[in-house]
């Protein structure tokens, strides 16, 4: 008897199981070097797989020395581009036409290579993974971590079994095990969760590339991790804990009425595990209980949903393509779950454009948050087209809910009638009171809030304001500048006594300009003129003036000139305000993003300045001013 074995069988070390079954005993097994250059590849590449089957082929080396079989090593080694393409099929097509030419039994435990095998007219025996009881596919090992308040389980080599548990809002990450895993039982854990989705109807692999395979089963994603992705084998394992009904939540009355009226672009936003996705499963069964076709968008496809919604992932590997073909089929609705990247806000405002109702959910630590994620994505002025209601979920309840419409208006705190834009207004649902205003300020998306902070002087249009007029002064001015708010539309500038002619202008004319832009009068003094300069109050002390010999000396970086900015990376200093020098001279003052850096826009006077500095390859450096 001559039996070729594949990659997988030998993986798995069943060839020589059989071979101690007796079911092989005397035969000659014949192994394809293509077998052994895709363990050697793997092997290589530090993954476990391609030394579990190396260990198997010195098993069968033992067993031939004993006499028990007659091993051969047949074929030859596949190319480099053969072994480019193993994930298309070619080393499998390989070894398959090697059994059909050697009249050999064919052995695997891929499902798919069995079909097709058969298909081919081989003699083929398949080996499914090993039987636990008779209901091993009805239940995984994994799942005995999991009780009735299990949210996930966390399992790793070398580590005690650990789980979230409790009540949505009020998990807890607590060990479920005392004794640590062995690499034999994870790895053992990990072959059974792959085997059940090749094989269950009731499974399906998401995702599989060398180091991580993500699978569904039933209601449960399983995600297995191995070396050399991770540093050891993991495997974590999420299943939803409640099913509610739209009902059970606050608003409920009110939602199911906007919902139902016409279809709606929302946005459904809270921190991980906060209930989001258990919402979004509640909205999608209301809607389709109420004759809307609603289909869902999920990578991987874990919602719990009936079977009326029909559960769509990528397609060729891109979300625009599967949007492409809902199109065609043209949903009421569509559960975009979840929507993280800028491909995924692109994928979901064309949707939305074209009609269709859209649900996305998305991480966001406030409810403003996720409709902040939108600017800079989309057009500012298509935002309430695309999102007209945000959703904010936390500890499993709605804790905020936005309405979202466009007003042509002069924004809240500004007054003068020449100031009037398209202003994204954010209303509270439930009292009606306006929290938010988006809208585009000096040339800037700003969002600011109605509210004010507690325990701070200044309105969120205030500090917009004031942000704005110091940036606009310190393009012209090459000083220390501060500003001081005497009104809604007017202010003082504090300049050094040199910067006054230029920051004014011949005949005003620089000033005017400014005034017109901002929509605001002001006025400009020198900082003797401040009550506060000398005291250390709001002006400060002069930008180029002394201080210590740390704060002279600063932080040495290397802008980088983009086609629309110059960019001045700052380390450490995220949210505070700095000053740029270039040799010793003072620049400019800006506060450092959230990105660690200062972008100073091209065309501007600072940025001319900055540039000049660069070429005549002068030190920048940064001080905190």
């Amino acid at each position: 008897m001559n039996v070729v074995p594949d990659t997988s069988v030998v993986i798995d070390g069943r060839v020589s199981a059989k071979v101690d079954d007796g079911e092989y005993e005397g035969a000659t097994i014949q192994v394809p070097e293509a077998v052994v250059a895709e363990l050697e590849s793997q092997a290589n590449e530090g993954f476990d797989t391609g030394w579990d089957g190396l260990e198997e082929l010195q098993r069968l080396a033992d067993l031939a020395d004993a006499g028990t079989i007659e091993l051969e090593y047949v074929g030859e080694r596949p190319d480099a581009v053969e072994r480019g393409h193993a994930a298309e099929g070619e080393i499998d097509a390989l070894i398959r036409d090697l059994a059909a030419e050697l009249a050999a039994t064919f052995l695997t435990s891929d499902v798919v290579q069995a079909e097709v095998a058969k298909a081919k007219g081989l003699d083929v025996a398949f080996v499914s993974a090993e039987v636990r009881g008779e209901t091993e596919i009805d239940r995984l090992q994994v799942q005995n971590y999991f009780d009735d308040e299990t949210m996930s389980v966390h399992l790793r080599a070398g580590a005690a079994p650990m789980a979230k548990r409790g009540a949505l809002g009020d998990m807890h990450y607590v060990e479920v095990a005392d004794e640590p895993l062995s690499d034999e039982t994870m790895d053992e854990y990990a072959t059974e969760v792959v085997n059940a989705a090749k094989e269950s109807r009731d499974g399906f692999l998401e995702l599989s590339r060398n180091g991580m395979d993500i699978v569904q089963f039933r209601d449960y994603r399983i995600a297995v991790a191995r070396p050399p992705f991770s540093d050891g084998i993991e495997i974590t394992a999420v299943r939803p804990i409640a099913q509610t009904d739209i009902d059970d939540y606050e608003h409920a009355d009110e939602l199911r009425e906007r919902l139902l009226e016409q279809q709606r672009g929302v946005l459904i936003s809270g921190a991980p595990g906060a209930g989001k996705s258990t919402f979004a499963q509640a909205v999608a069964r209301f809607i389709a209980d109420n004759d809307y076709s609603v289909k869902t968008m999920e990578k991987p496809r874990d919602l719990q949903v009936g079977p009326e919604i029909t559960q769509y992932t990528e397609l060729d590997g891109e979300m625009a393509n599967t949007a492409d073909a809902l199109l065609m089929v043209r949903p009421d609705y569509t559960i975009y779950d979840e929507v993280r990247k800028t491909d995924d806000f692109e994928v979901f405002a064309d949707m939305r454009l074209a009609g269709v109702g859209m649900i996305g959910v998305v991480h966001a630590t406030r409810a403003i948050d996720a409709l902040q994620r939108l600017v800079g994505r989309v057009e500012l002025g298509m935002i309430p087209q695309v999102v007209d209601t945000v959703v904010y979920i936390e500890a499993g309840q709605i804790a905020k809910v936005y309405d979202v419409r466009t007003e042509v208006k002069v924004p809240s705190g500004l007054t003068a009638e020449d100031l009037a834009r398209p202003v994204i207004q954010i209303t509270d649902f439930e009292t009606g009171r306006p929290e938010y205003e988006i809208y585009t300020f000096n040339r800037q998306v700003v969002t600011v809030p109605l509210t004010d902070d507690e325990g701070s002087e200044d309105s969120g249009v205030d500090r917009i304001a004031k942000q704005e007029i110091e940036r606009e002064i310190r393009s012209i001015a090459r000083g220390h500048v501060s500003v001081e708010l005497k009104g809604q539309n007017t202010a003082v500038v504090y300049v050094d006594d040199d910067d006054i002619s230029a920051v004014i202008g011949k005949g005003g004319g620089r000033i005017t300009d400014v005034e017109d832009r901002l929509g605001i009068d002001i006025d400009v003094r020198t900082h003797d003129e401040n009550p506060n300069y000398r005291t250390g109050g709001s002006g400060g002390s002069s930008g180029s003036g002394g201080g210590s010999g740390a704060e002279e000396k600063g932080q040495l970086v290397t802008p980088e000139i983009t086609s629309r900015h110059v960019i001045v990376p700052v380390d450490g200093h995220t949210g505070e305000t700095v000053e740029v020098r270039a040799g010793g001279e003072y620049l400019f003052t800006a506060t450092v993003g959230r990105g660690g850096e200062v972008q100073v826009s091209r065309g501007s006077a600072i940025a001319e300045e900055l540039e000049q500095a660069i070429d005549r390859k002068q030190t920048i450096t940064v001080h905190t001013a």
